[in-house]
């Protein structure tokens, strides 16, 4: 058996559950274990901690997948886990697209899984977690039955982990262009080549949050992407909707999307710089009655985190001038460094510089589906405000 042994000084995070276990908080390893390797991890008086696989090449030395003592991780357990997070988002009600399985927040330290109808994702974004690949795979085989799954590993952050960039079927091939249903609404999503993993889940009960405010409303958003904010503004009543995003592939399946529900007569998309146009047309004049902005994330390191609040504060500070007066200001960040107080924080310095009042409507997270986990910060990323600005 592996074994980790933890520094006699080491942050609280990992006595109260958080699974992340810093190389700098080790004190000795016994079996030389291999990479990818699940060990058990014991505090420096030999208590047990936990089970988890390890990797010496990452920062993070050890992800814990267990606090039980007497767990065995195989086959069987990842089998158990996929079903009790299906459990889960069965019990609120997330069954026919939903995240199945959030990292961290599921007990399943950097595995995605996200479900489409028949359809899954899967990103193994850690050595420890992508060696059991064939074992995850044969739990969503085994419990959905699925007419398809396609790994999206495409993304930078497996390189910290020695892991090479790549995707393709898991399952028999199949065609990536699918159909989905969101609130009475249909969408493409393009699972091979789309952002993430194709769509993101992670706002489908913000889009609902639009339904009022959008009814005769002339409405403006920026960072579209496939337009699903601006299409539901369109469904509920809008009197125009115009999208921006600077993507032209992203632009024509946006418009792809309002021809598949009829909004097209309503609501257009068009390719273009949002920072830009959203200055320019402030200088103009233009009013809206609401603002749309879901931009990407500015940044995902701390060294950069002062450019990114500039960026946020900016184009709130330009969506806000272009809000006829009584009207409402939709933004988002998914920034995981900006946190919740902070954001808030921009927004007011945002509403103070464009000489605005501001009028809180709604301020939530991520849909349910991608839980919380009270002290592991990382899994609340999301921050979804609408404000009416007077």
């Amino acid at each position: 058996m592996y074994k980790v042994f933890l520094r006699k000084k080491i942050a609280p995070r990992v006595a109260n559950g958080h699974p992340w276990i810093f190389a700098n908080e080790v004190e000795k390893t016994e079996g030389n274990p291999e990479a990818g390797a699940v060990v058990s991890v014991f505090a420096h008086d030999y208590k047990f901690i936990g089970q988890g696989y390890f990797n010496p090449r990452s920062q993070i030395l050890v992800r814990l997948l267990s606090r039980k003592k007497n767990d065995t991780i195989n086959e069987q357990w990842f089998l158990e886990k996929i079903k009790e997070c299906w459990d889960y988002r069965c019990k609120i009600g997330y069954t026919e697209n939903c995240r199945l399985v959030f990292g961290e927040a599921d007990g399943l330290p950097q595995l995605i899984i996200d479900k489409f109808n028949d359809y899954f994702v899967i990103q193994t974004l850690a050595l420890g977690m992508d060696v059991w690949k064939p074992a995850l795979v044969k739990a969503l085989e085994t419990i959905f039955s699925p007419k398809g799954i396609y790994e999206r590993n495409d993304v930078p952050v497996r390189e910290l982990e020695g892991l090479p960039q790549q995707k393709g079927f898991l399952s028999a091939p199949f065609d990536t262009q699918i159909v989905i249903n969101e609130n009475g609404l249909r969408f493409h999503v393009d699972l091979e080549n789309g952002q993430k993993t194709g769509y993101f889940l992670d706002q489908q009960d913000n889009r609902r949050a639009i339904q009022h405010i959008a009814k005769g409303a002339d409405v403006l958003g920026a960072f579209t992407y496939t337009g699903t904010f601006e299409i539901h503004a369109a469904y509920y009543g809008a009197r125009s909707v115009l999208g921006l995003d600077i993507s032209a592939s992203a632009v024509a399946q946006a418009n792809r999307n309002a021809e598949l529900n009829g909004l097209a007569d309503r609501c257009r998309f068009e390719a273009a710089n949002a920072f830009d146009v959203l200055k320019q047309w402030g200088k103009d004049g233009r009013q809206y009655d609401v603002v749309m902005l879901d931009p990407p994330a500015f940044t995902k390191s701390r060294e950069t985190i002062q450019k990114a609040i500039t960026g946020y504060k900016e184009i709130n500070l330009r969506g806000m001038k272009l809000v006829k007066p009584g009207g409402f200001l939709v933004t988002s960040s998914c920034t995981n460094l900006v946190n919740p107080e902070l954001f808030l924080e921009i927004i007011s310095l945002a509403a103070k510089d464009a000489r605005r009042r501001i009028r809180q409507v709604h301020f939530q997270t991520q849909s349910p589906d991608h839980p919380i986990i009270w002290g592991q910060e990382n899994t609340q990323y999301l921050k979804f405000l609408i404000v009416q600005v007077q």
